[in-house]
């Protein structure tokens, strides 16, 4: 499959990681780190991909471009910012690097649905899923007024009237990701043994 053009891949890297205790982005999830991890799939889908980092986070070495936050202290919100500010594409797709069973099938679905919509975001049982959906640069504006009023919750996006918003129900990700781990994410110790042992698990039935 040729890689997309019109796409930029935005790895979002330069999280506290507060409630882990330690850098996350280098934690390894079986024989590679979150920040491995996510990466490839990345790169194995889209011509070009850049990294955000926080303006405080320890410097990344990557032969990609690697850009730190325009706004410091604005958490998610201003690396997504960041990304579809400098991405030489009109869209984005914007992924946390926390997330260790991303899914091609399911980010291609994203990108094939992006003409429906300046922004395709899940909406899953637990509420929508900001860092793994699709930004067109009319996105811009709304995200500087949030900025701009300290709000940095990134599903006030999906409430806009400005904004054509396509969102992807559970339903329609059950039919690519029936186990749905493409938005599992690392938060905590515990969550990082979980995926630790469900990428076990799964290694042991692929050997068989």
């Amino acid at each position: 499959m040729s890689p997309v053009a019109d796409v930029t891949g935005v790895l979002l890297a330069g999280g506290k990681s507060r409630r882990m205790g330690q850098d996350k982005r280098f934690l390894p999830v079986g024989e590679e780190s979150l920040y491995a991890r996510s990466l490839a799939v990345l790169r194995s889908i889209f011509e070009r991909v850049v990294v955000v980092i926080a303006q405080d986070s320890p410097a990344i070495e990557s032969d990609l471009p690697v850009i730190r936050d325009l706004i410091p202290n604005c958490g998610s919100l201003g690396g997504l910012y960041t990304g579809l500010k400098q991405a030489d594409t009109q869209w984005i797709f914007a992924v946390a690097c926390d997330m260790p069973f991303l899914d091609p099938g399911t980010i291609r679905h994203f990108i094939e649905l992006k003409g429906k919509g300046d922004l395709v975001m899940a909406k899953l049982d637990s509420g929508l899923q900001p860092m793994h959906a699709i930004y067109h640069r009319v996105c811009l504006p709304i995200m500087e007024r949030l900025l701009q009023a300290k709000e940095f919750k990134i599903h006030r996006l999906a409430d806009d009237p400005a904004l054509r918003v396509r969102l992807v129900t559970s339903n329609e990700l059950a039919v690519l990701d029936p186990e749905g781990r493409s938005f599992y994410n690392i938060n905590t110790p515990a969550d990082l043994a979980a995926a630790r042992s469900l990428h076990d698990q799964t290694a042991k039935r692929s050997s068989r």
